[in-house]
């Protein structure tokens, strides 16, 4: 599917935009069906707020535990200062996440094609398992800022191989909070791992099952400062943005009246090896499938 030109720049960029990937009612289709899963599900009391502020992370069980499951988490700023809502809850999620491509109809019928299983083969993806999947709302006004990180960090394999899928499910632009990515910043090493972990800040074990965090630093050197050092990836509805898992990537708030929506699958390859401290597991009973559609 992709071109010579295309796969060139994800080589050299550590990205490449593909225009038209998506048809515009297959887009809407799937924004509908974001809404209704948005609209039928009830918060727990934890009531997750989904951010990538290191010095506010918080991990809890609801996170921790929607690697298997259709999730929903807050922006930071959906609640005022009496902790209630400050707009209808529809207008207030984040994302949705972690596993919709296996739980939901729609969702996996955009996700299992054969022209995704094609863009990964065509950038060197081998034998690709999709890992995880986040519907991203970006909402008018509220929409949080995401920290320039590395996908990565926070899902590591041995060797090094997620690749992330980004499609534009509306308009992306500057003023409702693109992406800007770092080109050739892939070709850097990777800064830190997001792992699960059963010790304390101090060190000391808890005795608990893995359900903390914690960033482990593994290279001091810092990721390029945003937006400076970054260039915006402004595309219209239906483009797929390919993300190398190491390249430096950003998106600011969204302060304009007007969402945008995004849908992320992140993929693996089915022979690096995935490590039980990465934040998101499956069960056992929920094996990852192959972008075909098979089962690995």
């Amino acid at each position: 599917m992709l071109t010579d030109s295309q796969v060139r720049q994800f080589h050299d960029d550590g990205f490449c935009v593909i225009e038209g990937a998506v048809e515009h009612d297959a887009c809407a289709e799937l924004r509908t069906r974001a809404i209704e899963l948005v609209e039928a599900w009830e918060p727990g009391e934890q009531r997750t707020v989904f951010t990538t502020d290191e010095q506010e992370r918080s991990s809890n069980l609801e996170f921790l535990a929607s690697g298997s499951r259709i999730w929903c988490f807050f922006e930071a700023d959906a609640f005022g200062p009496d902790g209630e809502l400050r707009q209808p809850k529809q207008l207030s999620i984040n994302k949705i996440g972690h596993a919709q491509h296996d739980l939901d109809p729609v969702f996996e019928r955009f996700t299992y094609t054969p022209r995704l299983a094609e863009v990964a083969h065509d950038v060197g993806l081998a034998d690709p398992l999709v890992l995880q999947s986040m519907y991203i709302f970006k909402q008018p006004g509220i929409g949080g800022e995401v920290g320039c990180h590395q996908d990565a960090t926070f899902l590591y394999t041995d060797p090094l191989s997620v690749t992330g899928f980004w499609f534009a499910i509306e308009d992306a632009t500057i003023e409702n909070g693109c992406l800007w990515a770092a080109p050739g910043g892939h070709r850097t090493g990777l800064r830190k791992v997001f792992e699960r972990t059963s010790a304390d800040p101090a060190g000391h074990d808890t005795g608990s099952t893995g359900d903390l965090t914690r960033f482990r630093v593994l290279d001091e050197t810092p990721l390029p400062t945003p937006p400076d050092d970054l260039v915006p990836l402004e595309v219209p509805a239906g483009t797929l943005v390919v993300l190398h898992g190491l390249l430096p990537h950003w998106s600011d708030v969204n302060r304009s009246p007007v969402s945008r929506h995004a849908y992320t699958v992140h993929c693996i390859s089915a022979a690096a090896e995935y490590p039980a401290w990465n934040w998101l597991q499956r069960p056992a009973d929920m094996p990852l499938r192959r972008l075909d559609g098979v089962t690995a």
